[in-house]
């Protein structure tokens, strides 16, 4: 029986070709636009944990004021004491770099480049997890003595230096000249956006003098070293930051200091709800999907009454009509699904690409997506079977 009602049902759909494809157009349209929403979601969040990993793992990082940017202007800047004292009485640490940001523009020869000059020691690259292309770091020497020396990115090469090997070379930054004696392997975006490669690396020293004109130092990276509890040295920075800035126990802390867990924590956990967002919205389109075949369904039932009374007649029971109108109605969506999530894949793979963003697979939300839409095929198209199955078969054979 089951045989014969799902050869009588492709026989239905076969009939009316056009009219079948239409029908399962929405439901297409549907699984597709859920499953490249969730794809390429899983691909922004999977690549935004890379870009976090590739800031380097177990990291503190410590600012002046309760908040980043504008905000923390008026807070206490730290100290290079303040930078020894962590080296020194944070035994967990495995590196500890001070930072000073600047924008400034940097010219070799007829071009020029707007980039962020970066204040630092050779802990830096440890902690970010940096390493070289060619050329070195600083010495001990030209730390302590803020020598005119600097590492850049691949972006700054690629905009000054084009083809030519910047290690020797000289760039000026505002009225000095800065020796180029390394480069470093491209890391591409980083989470917030930001081009890693877009920098300029100088000794503290050297910026504190001749750029910032001051002693302060912006921020703090820590790295902690492998196996060490990464929760315990964030408790025993902030007493430690708290005694030197003489902060009483009902003040609150005037610096922030923040890991790479919650970094990755909160903009994965973003990405994830825009994700379920943009899902449930694309997933509006398969219920209207479903709204077309039940209506396409009960045009069918419309147009073939005689056929359904004519079957009753000589001996069809009503579950066997119902399970024929009903299969009709689940191989529409089921077969609506399964073109959907080939389109949705292929959609993926080619906005992945243009996005910059892996793709990510996702078994789950392609079976469910099928499953959905064959539920759908159910849901809309039982309204449909049960007025077929209860048609009176004498009314159904006098019908025009």
């Amino acid at each position: 029986m089951i045989w014969n009602t799902l050869l009588l049902s492709l026989r239905a759909i076969l009939r009316n070709l056009m009219r079948s494809f239409l029908t399962i157009l929405g439901i297409v349209i549907g699984v597709a636009a859920v499953i490249t929403m969730v794809t390429l979601g899983n691909g922004a969040t999977r690549a935004v944990s890379d870009q976090i990993a590739s800031m380097g793992a177990n990291q503190l990082m410590v600012v002046p004021g309760q908040m980043m940017g504008p905000g923390s202007e008026g807070a206490q800047s730290f100290k290079i004491a303040d930078v020894n004292a962590i080296r020194s009485q944070i035994t967990s640490a495995r590196a500890v770099a001070p930072v000073v940001n600047k924008s400034e523009t940097v010219i070799f020869q007829a071009r020029n480049w707007s980039t962020s000059i970066v204040g630092t020691s050779n802990d830096y690259f440890l902690v970010g997890g940096w390493t070289l292309a060619g050329g070195r770091t600083f010495s001990e020497l030209e730390e302590r003595a803020g020598r005119a020396v600097c590492v850049i990115g691949e972006t700054v090469r690629e905009k000054l230096f084009q083809r030519e090997n910047p290690v020797g070379g000289e760039i000026r930054i505002r009225t000095f000249s800065c020796q180029v004696i390394g480069l470093l392997k491209a890391k591409g975006q980083a989470a917030m956006g930001q081009d890693q490669d877009d920098t300029v690396i100088m000794p503290l020293r050297t910026v504190q003098r001749r750029i910032t004109g001051t002693k302060d130092i912006k921020r703090i990276v820590v790295s902690i070293k492998d196996g060490a509890s990464i929760d315990s040295a964030k408790s025993r920075l902030v007493q430690l930051l708290r005694e030197r800035r003489r902060l009483g126990p009902s003040e609150d802390d005037d610096f922030r200091v923040m890991d790479t867990r919650q970094l990755a924590e909160t903009v994965t956990g973003t990405t994830k709800i825009l994700t379920m967002l943009l899902g449930a919205v694309a997933a509006v389109s398969l219920l209207v999907g479903g709204i077309g075949i039940m209506n396409i369904m009960l045009v069918s039932v419309t147009e073939r009454t005689r056929e359904i009374g004519t079957r009753l007649a000589i001996g069809a029971l009503e579950n066997e009509v119902l399970l024929q109108f009903l299969i009709e109605a689940v191989m529409l969506s089921g077969l609506g699904g399964l073109i959907g999530i080939l389109l949705g894949n292929g959609a993926s793979v080619a906005l992945s690409g243009v996005m910059g963003v892996p793709y990510v697979f996702d078994s789950s939300i392609n079976l469910m997506a099928f499953f959905f839409s064959a539920f759908i095929g159910v849901l809309f198209g039982f309204f449909p079977a049960r007025r077929a199955a209860r048609l009176n078969p004498i009314d159904a054979l006098r019908y025009e």
